[in-house]
């Protein structure tokens, strides 16, 4: 029986997966088990996932149709063995110490059933943007996800393994918002929190889900809140309109590259930012903001840090 056991969804992964299955491998952290279930990938992610397997007993692998997501993350939780689960996302890296701070938490901290953490913000290059804190405290983080600021990231997330099966898991009628609408039942038999230290790299690109559903999102954490209003007798205001990655017009474009940049840039990563730049450029060549963003990136000194 082992501590953890790391739950790891895979549909079509190959592009970033070795390197989401590597960061796992190389947790300090050693009592736990890997499970992957390749959810009927039609890429070279089944081969690569039996690869790692014949190298390290820790991981087991699971195979079948697609089913999707939900289907998916669900079996995982009915599979694990650990008294703790950890998600972890194919396209992601752990940072090396994210299972041993999350298990000292929990163990630390037993009203507390479900843990997430700040994260770096990678592109898909791998290029690093910045840190994106979260809110630490119950109190803040409840207050937050009800009115849909989903402030526990489902890539970041150690669980108590018992709360999630009573729950019944991740609830398919809310998809691609399933996890909100799963850290807002759990916020209702005990608490929640996040650590301040980054435990894993997130990395945004375009093929990923949150990317290419963000209207289904919002509509669907809108029906988890509401739910979660009445199951809680309250009333709020939903607040989480806005995007949260670039759709497919030029503004919007413009939007997220001129953000990613200026991130880079205040994260003294010069070159990331040069490449944020000419995007924005391409993106509105007329805007002013764009070529801003590049000129500051080429010539301007950066700060000295005390």
């Amino acid at each position: 029986m082992v501590s953890v056991s790391v739950l790891m969804p895979v549909f079509n992964g190959e592009k970033y997966l070795g390197a989401a299955v590597e960061s796992i491998l190389a947790q300090t952290y050693p009592d736990f088990e890997l499970v992957i279930l390749d959810d009927g990938s039609t890429d070279g992610s089944l081969r690569m996932l039996r690869q790692f397997h014949r190298g390290d007993p820790r991981i087991r692998i699971i195979s079948r149709e697609h089913l999707g997501f939900d289907e998916t993350a669900n079996q995982l939780i009915g599979l694990a063995q650990g008294e703790y689960v950890a998600l972890m996302a194919q396209d992601d890296i752990a940072l090396p110490e994210r299972l041993a701070l999350q298990v000292a938490f929990l163990r630390n901290h037993p009203e507390v059933l479900c843990v997430g953490g700040s994260f770096e913000l990678i592109d898909e290059e791998g290029r690093y943007l910045t840190v994106l804190r979260q809110p630490e405290t119950d109190q803040d983080i409840q207050r937050l996800n009800l009115v849909g600021h989903n402030s526990i990231h489902s890539a970041c997330v150690m669980s108590r393994r018992e709360p999630l099966l009573a729950l019944g898991g991740f609830d398919p009628n809310f998809y691609p918002s399933e996890d909100l609408d799963l850290w807002l039942r759990l916020g209702e038999i005990g608490k929640l929190a996040n650590l301040r230290e980054p435990v894993l790299r997130y990395r945004v690109h375009s093929s990923s889900i949150s990317a290419q559903t963000q209207s289904q999102m919002r509509a669907c954490a809108r029906r988890a809140c509401e739910s979660a209003w009445r199951r809680r007798g309250i009333r709020r205001e939903f607040e989480a309109t806005a995007d949260t990655r670039p759709g497919p017009d030029r503004n919007s474009r413009l939007k997220f590259m001129l953000l990613y940049g200026w991130w880079a840039f205040n994260s003294r990563q010069r070159q990331t930012a040069i490449i944020y730049g000419w995007r924005a450029i391409r993106a509105r060549p007329i805007k002013p903001d764009g070529w801003r963003l590049l000129l500051c990136a080429l010539l301007k000194p950066f700060a000295v840090q005390r």
